[in-house]
């Protein structure tokens, strides 16, 4: 059977480690009797429970970790309990630029950093251009603070009724079940929460006043968890989450926010996506941000997930120098279809505090879709959106293709720049 060690501790006044396991202090199932769905199950023993190792990742592994089994690196566990939280450690994999390595000695406020050994293995000892690099690696230019920046941009805790619970649309909740991560991403939303003492894991008592809330309000029919990574948590911690939840009858469907296929691919066991595919439908949304991440461990858990019957979709923030180009932006997509994720969502980055670097200007993400629409397939064209600083939510953006009207004629320009005109003699009044 598989061991569950819920230990969690902290190594700085603000950074939060997982020894063996995820944050789950509080959530276990002992004693619990969960109102388990009546879903037949195909349970795969753990004998079965093997995972793939690309060549790159096990060359890494061969030269930075000679003494440990293929069966370690591949379980979750070692990987989060190995994760690279130190510039003296990650000197050893990395040659460090002096803006990398100065940043250890800067604000303490700011996110701090923490890799897991695989997806460490993406990255190019010698590369400082690298994109995957500039995403994960503090650099100077995260101290500095411009005009427009806030801690909490989105308004997130303005809109909070209750600790832990996000209501902003009317007919669904972000729910944050924890603020741990495996990987930190340097221009996480909310980089105000994860990895603080305090917010590494909640027990399901400081998790009850947000079941309250959902229960009490019979609006709510979407519920999105997030944190922090909830696929960070334990088997059972999740399950206890998601089987509360599955049981308010107005309640329609669960989401789940994550990165947890892309930096900790091994997590997505067959006893997880077990557990996941008994609370259908069950949605989950996986940040992505460049081609180099689809390797074959990552392949792997989106099938994992797939074959579980469970949708996938992508959500990729737009990142200066990193996947700002119709090129790079093309061939991510084409590679989330072939791994059966739908591009969902493309991010203006938000502006939290020293964010600078890290933005484009917005007509940059309109090139972008641009550049898809029309030139591959549909199913490949994200929705280009900013989350509106202050509480607005999510607003679209789109290339002008409406140019107005000529009489009963809409004026329209199609992906190629060519001008066509659709007959529109309904008026806005009347029903054709």
């Amino acid at each position: 059977m598989e061991q569950i060690i819920e230990t969690v501790f902290c190594n700085t006044e603000n950074e939060c480690i997982g020894d063996e396991e995820p944050p789950s202090a509080g959530l276990s199932l002992k004693n619990v009797q969960l109102n388990q769905p009546n879903v037949k199950q195909n349970i795969v023993a753990d004998s079965e429970e093997k995972f793939i190792q690309s060549s790159k990742s096990l060359e890494f592994q061969k030269r930075y970790f000679p003494d440990i089994s293929e069966k370690e690196w591949n379980d979750w566990h070692w990987q989060l309990a190995n994760a690279i939280t130190s510039f003296e450690r990650l000197k050893d994999f990395l040659s460090l630029t002096e803006r990398e390595s100065s940043t250890c000695h800067g604000n303490q406020n700011v996110l701090p950093f923490k890799i897991t050994p695989y997806y460490l293995s993406l990255l190019e000892r010698d590369n400082i251009g690298q994109p995957l690099r500039k995403t994960v690696i503090p650099r100077l230019d995260e101290f500095i603070v411009s005009d427009g920046e806030a801690s909490d941009p989105l308004f997130e805790l303005h809109d909070s009724p209750c600790p832990n619970l996000v209501h902003r649309y009317p007919d669904r909740v972000l729910f944050l079940v924890t603020g741990f991560c495996s990987t930190y991403c340097r221009y996480c939303t909310r980089s105000h929460l994860v990895a603080k003492k305090d917010t590494c894991h909640y027990s399901m008592q400081h998790l009850e006043p947000a079941f309250k809330y959902i229960e009490e309000h019979t609006e709510i029919r979407d519920v999105l968890l997030s944190g922090g990574d909830p696929l960070t948590m334990s088997d059972d911690a999740l399950e206890q989450i998601l089987n509360r939840l599955y049981n308010i009858p107005h309640v329609e469907f669960i989401r789940i926010g994550t990165k947890v296929p892309v930096v900790l691919p091994q997590r997505i066991t067959h006893r997880l996506c077990n557990m996941l595919k008994k609370y259908s439908p069950l949605w989950i949304s996986i940040h992505f941000t460049h081609p180099q991440e689809l390797s074959p461990e990552t392949s792997l858990a989106c099938g994992r997930l797939a074959d579980a019957g469970i949708p996938l979709g992508s959500q990729t923030v737009l990142l200066k120098d990193v996947n700002d180009n119709v090129e790079t932006m093309t061939c991510l997509v084409h590679g989330l279809l072939k791994i059966r994720v739908r591009p969902y969502y493309l991010y203006q980055c938000d502006p939290i505090l020293g964010s600078a670097h890290f933005r484009t200007p917005v007509e940059k993400g309109l090139e972008i879709i641009q550049g898809l629409r029309g030139f591959t397939t549909g199913y490949a064209v994200p929705n280009y959106v900013i989350d509106a600083p202050g509480g607005g939510g999510k607003i679209p953006l789109l290339p002008e293709y409406f140019m107005g009207r000529e009489g009963n004629n809409v004026i329209l320009k199609n992906y190629e720049g060519k001008i066509f005109r659709y007959p529109d003699n309904c008026k806005a009044t009347e029903t054709c």
